[in-house]
């Protein structure tokens, strides 16, 4: 079976020439997703799960199928792990011959290159901010007093024994509802930061030491 899924793009609001080419090609099947600003794509999750083996899925081009190369990819693995092709019809890339499964591979490589290339733009960033002695991170825009009612907060919070309703916690620390969700955010941001920031020192660590192994299998 021919399967269509047509969405629209933030340039492409009309999916008229979509469904035309999809029309034109026999698919008997054909979901519209008509939104562009939701995560979730509900379409294209039914399209996929309609796949059987031997189907083929008609998008108009490959950035149809995610906002990421890396989710494209992933998307066109549960098109092939269902036993079904895929036809992207601006790219002219049909995976069921020989020359578009070549391409897959290649898309792979890619992705995993964008992916490399952006952690070392972020820890060069991160490097030349150290050695320039600029502060990483958002300003916190609170005083040390502050900082230390907002760790209170956060940690009677997120307490689970005891548990501290909300409106309790404004009334002991003597803050407004409004200066409650402040602190919260700026502590949770705080903790993204640092946990952005361990990810890639310990990525750069791991690219020390395959530097290391690769170095000293040459000598040998």
């Amino acid at each position: 079976m021919k399967i269509g899924y047509a969405r629209v793009s933030a340039r492409q609001q009309n999916l008229d020439m979509q469904l035309e080419a999809f029309r034109k090609e026999g698919c008997e099947k054909i979901y519209q997703e008509k939104k562009t600003a939701f995560k979730e794509r509900p379409e294209l999750t039914q399209a996929l799960d309609d796949l059987r083996a031997g189907d083929t899925l008609y998008v108009w081009a490959l950035d149809r199928l995610g906002r990421t190369m890396f989710e494209v990819l992933d998307n066109i693995k549960k098109i092939h792990d269902r036993g079904a092709s895929l036809s992207a019809m601006v790219q002219n890339i049909d995976t069921s011959m020989p020359t578009g499964k070549i391409l897959i591979p290649i898309f792979s490589i890619l992705t995993e290159l964008e992916i490399e290339l952006k952690r070392e733009r972020v820890a060069e960033s991160i490097r030349l901010a150290r050695e320039q002695g600029r502060r990483l991170g958002r300003p916190a825009g609170i005083s040390d007093e502050a900082k230390k009612t907002a760790q209170t907060a956060y940690k009677m919070y997120h307490s689970k024994d005891p548990t501290y309703p909300v409106r309790k916690i404004c009334e002991t620390l003597n803050m407004s509802l409004r200066t409650f969700y402040k602190y919260i955010k700026i502590i949770e941001q705080q903790k993204n930061e640092q946990h952005v920031r361990k990810k890639i020192h310990i990525e750069n660590q791991r690219r020390r030491i395959k530097n290391v192994i690769r170095t000293e299998s040459f000598d040998k």
